[in-house]
């Protein structure tokens, strides 16, 4: 399902995308399907009915030609953002795509937020919703928002040529000023932005080719930066609302637990604590600001009482996958084309991918007001109408009645795709008549969250004599995000598409695979969420990991096994080679327990390759000492985000394989802050380069693609340093020690626990 237009073709204006979900906005189209590539949609480039709305609600603007581009009388250009700015420059790309074809400068655009609105800013990829999420934004957006400036540029123009009594195509565009070449004659956007809004569309727009760009491609700064460097950035925990009080909040540890008594008294007594209020499962303390607030939690004496998850443990989940994985219905996500050899050497392997939390550095918050007949809210979110709707729930109101006032987003990485702290602070505020300002605490934040999925995988290859697989079949045991997230998304069969991304569809020349996926249900309380580079970063461990035993049961390098497997030409090939060649692969022998790992996939409609060199010390440590990565994610929309985003998404991903896993004991979670779910630190940091393949193809993603490669590149370099294998996550520091005693030795000379551990 690959939509891409030639550069430079013209675009009917009465083409229109046809997916949008019904009923409760629910996505119910989701093109990240395992093996469709990277599918490109448009949004509507062109007026819309909810446009003339939207307009009125930012002030009337001259000129408002689509739900993006507003230019006002002063000429002053403003780019309505459909996405949202967590961190990933989205904002600046967009940005960047807008500018090139309505002809001004980056630095010409002032960027706004947009409202909740799935019919104006709803994302193709993902349903029709407004959401930002599954690296989309630059995928589903590319057509649309250069169309839109097209669109915006060319009725500007002609409004300027109907002034001089010329032909529109004598006319140019160059930083918001039209100019009549033959005669030089100017007007700048402002001065013909009333006319134009009074003129008919153009039916056709044509784009700019590769080749005429002067913004898309070239490295430019974030548009958000200024801001955040001078702390103008208003985050959705620094919203400040007349008369607010501040809630801190705590929800029964035990996962599906309630609440039982409380005792209130000590809490009530601190100066400042204004109220103590109650839901079925959490209480809140407000207070005059959060270190009040906080102060008046710990003094409360609650009694929690237990849920269905009293007894649960990680160990006990995992039992309970291996189970399904033996005995529970599998539907199949690849069936193989051809029979397998009837003999060969048969290679077996079985992983563990733990569940994960989020850790964004903004914990989640949420300002509300709820007065009769109306909810106003104030918060950072991927989800902006899903709050509303959720809102408009709970208040027991129309849509209609509740406004959302948007902020940049503090870290995402896909908990910001839930809608649960909106829900809970909605229900605290229904109990008071002031703004109410709750926050969760880092440990609230990390106890609380909707974790990455725990996975059993069990997967199999036979060789043939020339080492390559003759049949590989790999068997996917896991909980269902979709499911619960977008259930009208999932297959006819039942079949969740993300959980077999980028196992279903490899890079690999293979006939004779077969991928299943067996759905098992988590315990009440226990919810899955997305998690940056959702399906790809469990499957991607597993695939590449597993291709690294093959080669080596096969007596290959990693290196040359992979090519063998590869069509010639490919760009997945591409990445590799290139990524190869600039870290020096087979060159110079490396020291003693320093390896190099390499892993290769195709997620998220890019290509991407990863080679990370690691040393192991004696004790188990891993000391990353040099990571490579080479992207193909077509055409590149700014090198400076795609550099950055690849750097933060791969350094992501290695503390994550490193350090992080949420384990569960007596039905909760025991992880809560940074000591005991840390991130990779500054000294931790490797040498780090980016390369990136020129391209003519449709931009990818790029927010999840480096996160997604990061852990079998590492744990196949850490079995090239010590040929142990890893197929369980996180890494554990006693499984890699050259012998128990040298394990003793770091914990003896101040080794972190949680690494000894």
């Amino acid at each position: 399902m690959n939509a891409r237009r030639d550069q430079g073709d013209a675009f009917d204006a009465g083409r229109r995308n046809a997916l949008r979900a019904a009923g409760s906005g629910l996505a119910v189209a989701f093109l990240w399907t395992a093996g469709m590539g990277p599918a490109v949609a448009q949004m509507s480039p062109r007026r819309q009915a909810a446009d003339a709305a939207a307009a009125a609600a930012d002030g009337n603007p001259a000129f408002a030609p689509n739900a993006f581009v507003r230019v006002d009388a002063d000429g002053a250009v403003r780019l309505v953002m459909p996405a949202v700015e967590m961190g990933q420059a989205i904002y600046t790309g967009i940005s960047m795509m807008l500018a090139e074809e309505l002809g001004v400068g980056l630095d010409q655009i002032r960027v706004e937020h947009s409202p909740p609105s799935d019919a104006l800013y709803g994302q193709p990829l993902l349903g029709g919703g407004q959401i930002t999420g599954g690296s989309t934004s630059t995928r589903g957006q590319w057509q649309a928002l250069r169309e839109a400036g097209a669109v915006a540029r060319e009725t500007l123009v002609a409004a300027a040529a109907a002034q001089w009594h010329v032909d529109p195509t004598s006319c140019s565009v160059a930083r918001g000023v039209i100019t009549h070449v033959p005669s030089g004659r100017t007007l700048g956007f402002g001065a013909v932005a009333e006319a134009a809004g009074k003129l008919p569309q153009p039916a056709t727009v044509t784009l700019k080719q590769r080749k005429d760009f002067t913004l898309i491609g070239k490295p430019m700064r974030r548009v958000d930066s200024p801001d955040k460097v001078n702390g103008g950035t208003q985050f959705g925990i620094d919203a400040k609302i007349p008369g607010m009080k501040v809630a801190s909040v705590i929800t029964s540890p035990e996962l599906a637990g309630t609440l039982g008594k409380v005792d209130d008294a000590k809490a009530r007594a601190i100066p400042g604590v204004v109220d103590v209020l109650r839901l079925d499962n959490a209480v809140a303390v407000v207070a005059d600001n959060f270190w009040l607030a906080q102060r008046g939690l710990d003094a409360l004496d609650i009694e929690w009482k237990h849920g269905v998850n009293a007894n649960l443990d990680t160990e006990t989940l995992i039992a309970a996958l291996q189970e399904s994985s033996r005995n529970g219905p599998a539907l199949i996500g690849r069936k193989p084309k051809g029979e397998a050899a009837a003999d060969g050497k048969l290679i077996e392997a079985s992983y563990i991918s733990p569940m994960l939390a989020h850790a964004p550095m903004e914990p989640l918050n949420a300002t509300v007001h709820v007065t009769p007949g109306k909810c106003e809210i104030w918060t950072g979110t991927q989800v902006p109408t899903r709050c509303v709707a959720e809102a408009a729930r709970i208040c027991g109101i129309p849509a209609e009645g509740v406004v959302l006032n948007a902020a940049y987003l503090g870290g995402g990485f896909g908990r910001r795709l839930e809608t649960d702290q909106v829900e809970q602070a909605v229900a605290f505020a229904r109990q008071v008549g002031y703004p109410l300002k709750v926050i969760w605490s880092r440990e609230e934040d990390i106890r609380h969250d909707r974790v990455r999925p725990l996975y059993f995988d069990r997967i199999s290859a036979t060789l043939g004599a020339d080492g390559k697989p003759t049949s590989w079949k790999h068997r996917i045991t896991s909980g269902t995000v979709l499911g619960r997230w977008a259930p009208g998304a999932m297959g006819k069969d039942g079949m969740d598409s993300d959980a077999i991304e980028s196992a279903a569809d490899l890079p690999y020349d293979m006939d004779n695979v077969l991928v299943e996926w067996v759905r098992h249900e988590m315990p009440p309380g226990l919810v899955v969420g997305w998690w940056r580079g959702v399906g790809p970063t469990h499957n991607l461990f597993v695939v590449e990991s597993f291709v690294d035993e093959l080669a080596h049961a096969a007596g290959k390098d990693p290196l040359e096994y992979r090519r063998s497997l590869m069509k010639p030409g490919s760009r997945a090939l591409g990445v590799m080679n290139l990524a190869a060649e600039k870290i020096g692969w087979g060159g110079q022998p490396l020291p003693a327990r320093v390896g190099r790992g390499i892993a290769v996939g195709s997620p998220f409609g890019s290509h991407v390759c990863a080679i990370v060199e690691a040393e192991v010390t004696e004790q188990g440590q891993v000391r990353l000492r040099k990571a490579v990565v080479a992207i193909d994610n077509g055409i590149t929309i700014n090198p400076s985000s795609v550099q950055a985003q690849m750097q933060g998404g791969l350094l992501f991903g290695l503390g994550a394989a490193l350090y992080n896993g949420i384990t569960l004991k007596n039905g909760a979670i025991e992880q809560s802050n940074f000591h005991d779910y840390r991130s990779l630190r500054i000294n931790e940091v490797p040498e780090l380069e980016v390369y990136s393949v020129e391209s003519d193809e449709v931009p990818g993603g790029i927010g999840e693609v480096g996160t997604a490669i990061a852990a079998p590149a590492l744990t196949n370099a850490i079995f090239a340093a010590t040929g142990i294998r890893l197929r369980r996550l996180p890494v554990a520091l006693a499984q890699l020690a050259a012998s128990p005693d040298a394990l003793k030795r770091v914990a003896s000379v101040g080794g972190e626990k949680e690494d000894v551990a």
